[in-house]
């Protein structure tokens, strides 16, 4: 039953902030990436909580719809714009956070006709999680001075390797965000070739047609046979 419990005011929360049409909100994990369809004429708004001197860095992209651009938004605990980005079809910002909830926007009002399929990466540091774990490994550092290397040294090389495999990660991600748009882009290019390419072939047909009328009628005979 604690648990249930504890979801009861994050509900409340989202529904005393401004209402958007929709709305979600993420754990607070260090590394999260989300694909979702934003259909025309729509705004959607997402949640994530922060600490304070944290830092959160969001990356979007428009994988597919026409014009490849969204609005953005990037809002603070305090309700202040921090970041808005207009009609603009990939962004990175970074900043850094204070406790609160801070929401970001996509907004495809301004399209009537075309949905969007968006993008987006959030990266979350400082979030307090890697303090705790130095102060566990705080406990075994006595007495290892008779080793050639140290704990310290063991845990230094172990956050190189934790922030190469994140950034790997990260960048793995990317590409195939980017991927995905430039394939999205190649299959509308291909439809649009087909298309003209069918509209040229029956404006040759008709023209043809109408060429071999017009040569067969300039050698008809049009005397007309007396008795």
């Amino acid at each position: 039953m604690g648990p249930r419990l504890l979801l009861v005011p994050l509900g409340c929360l989202a529904l005393l902030l401004p209402p958007p049409p929709a709305a979600a909100e993420f754990s607070p994990s260090l590394d999260s990436d989300f694909t979702f369809t934003l259909p025309a004429g729509r705004k959607e708004c997402f949640y994530q909580p922060m600490r304070k001197e944290a830092s959160l860095e969001l990356e979007y992209q428009v994988l597919d719809g026409a014009g490849l651009d969204v609005d953005f938004h990037l809002l603070s605990p305090k309700g202040e714009t921090l970041v808005f980005d207009e009609r603009k079809s990939d962004g990175v910002h970074t900043v850094e956070t204070e406790d609160g909830d801070y929401m970001f926007c996509f907004d495809n009002t301004f399209s009537t006709i075309s949905e969007k399929v968006i993008f987006f990466e959030l990266i979350l540091d400082n979030m307090g999680e890697d303090g705790q774990d130095e102060e566990d490994w705080k406990k075994y550092v006595t007495g290892t001075d008779l080793l050639d290397m140290k704990l310290e040294d063991i845990l230094e090389s172990i956050n190189s390797v934790k922030a190469r495999l994140s950034k790997s990660v990260q960048i793995q991600t990317l590409l195939r965000a980017f991927e995905a748009r430039d394939r999205n882009i190649q299959e509308s290019n291909f439809d649009r070739v087909n298309f003209w390419s069918m509209v040229n072939l029956g404006v040759m047909v008709v023209v043809s047609a109408v060429q071999v009328y017009m040569l067969k009628s300039l050698f008809e005979d049009k005397r007309k046979s007396r008795t």
